[in-house]
């Protein structure tokens, strides 16, 4: 049975759209064109449970980082609600945290520095830390703890003190991701985030979050809340790889039955995804199996069926 505080993320009835102009005609000496609206995501309806890994994929333009926004709150939807914690979310919080593709560090900070200094800028400001210097260096110390841990919970123990033109791509990128963990968010936002590295990096990445996977149920055993985490990826072989759950946006669907044009892309499958532990070797016909129905399900565009018949996720999860 599941319990309405075990949703930490919903996403009801989302609809977003563009106003845009076309001014591709030109009268005289001046160029002329037509108002339209450029629809993006239509009717998108989203549960995610709390300590989920979920993977967010679609054709490009779809609307997949529209969605991330909506849900961190700084491109509220024109149409529908996102709820977070059983609250309707309008603006960004301390609920979510995101990591970009480009990494944002301080490049005259080392990598502790970076993560902990979130939280110092958070809990004091100029006056506190210029007349109460010795109670912000207490602070800073428990941060600097709390820091050094994240770091060596994602292979980084012994690069704390590197500064980030002395990391890899793939070191810089942890360490943007222990930026947003330690500001400890209910929920972990991934826009593309190893878009930029290359194959080797990337993977040494992927294998991050399955241990971020890991670390849940440990989480959960100690009574700590778990990580929940929402990636954006055009990757479909990341996608099954990293998460526990994988969702498909696609404008590729029955929409002519209910209009003449597009309405914008929905959700066209929800389904569970293998769980691979780190370095543990996963099952390629069970892996090629779901990349091939994802492919069928969201990019296919002569494949434009019902978009309820691959959203079985609730269904299998309620069955088990």
């Amino acid at each position: 049975m599941i319990d309405k505080n075990d949703i930490v993320v919903e996403c009801k009835n989302i609809s977003h759209w563009f106003d845009c102009r076309d001014d591709n005609k030109k009268i005289g000496n001046l160029w002329q064109g037509n108002d339209f609206r450029k629809k993006v995501l239509y009717d998108v309806n989203i549960k995610v449970l709390r300590g989920e890994i979920v993977a967010l994929v679609g054709p490009s333009g779809c609307g997949k980082s529209t969605l991330l926004k909506a849900i961190l709150g700084t491109h509220p939807p024109l149409q529908g609600d996102v709820i977070i914690n059983g609250s309707i979310s309008y603006k960004p919080s301390r609920h979510c945290g995101i990591v970009y593709q480009t990494y944002s560090l301080f490049p005259f900070l080392t990598a502790i520095e970076n993560v902990a200094i979130g939280p110092l800028l958070d809990k004091t400001n100029t006056v506190s830390r210029t007349f109460h210097p010795f109670k912000t260096q207490e602070m800073k110390k428990t941060f600097h703890k709390r820091a050094a841990q994240l770091l060596d919970d994602l292979g980084l123990g012994n690069a704390l003190n590197s500064y980030p033109h002395e990391m890899s791509g793939g070191m810089r990128q942890r360490t943007a991701i222990a930026q947003a963990l330690i500001m400890e968010p209910e929920i972990l936002l991934l826009d593309e985030p190893f878009g930029a590295l290359d194959e080797t990096t990337r993977e040494e990445c992927q294998r991050l979050l399955l241990t971020l996977y890991m670390q849940n149920e440990k989480r959960r055993n100690e009574g700590k809340t778990p990580y929940t985490i929402l990636i954006v990826t055009h990757e479909l072989s990341e996608a099954i790889l990293v998460s526990d759950r994988v969702i498909a946006l696609s404008q590729h669907w029955n929409w002519n039955n209910n209009s003449q044009d597009c309405p914008g892309a929905t959700v066209v499958y929800d389904s569970p995804a293998p769980v691979y532990p780190p370095d543990v070797e996963k099952e390629i016909l069970e892996f090629t199996s779901q990349k091939n129905e994802i492919k069928k399900a969201a990019f296919d565009p002569k494949y434009c069926q019902s978009r309820d018949i691959y959203n079985k996720y609730w269904k299998l999860l309620l069955n088990s």
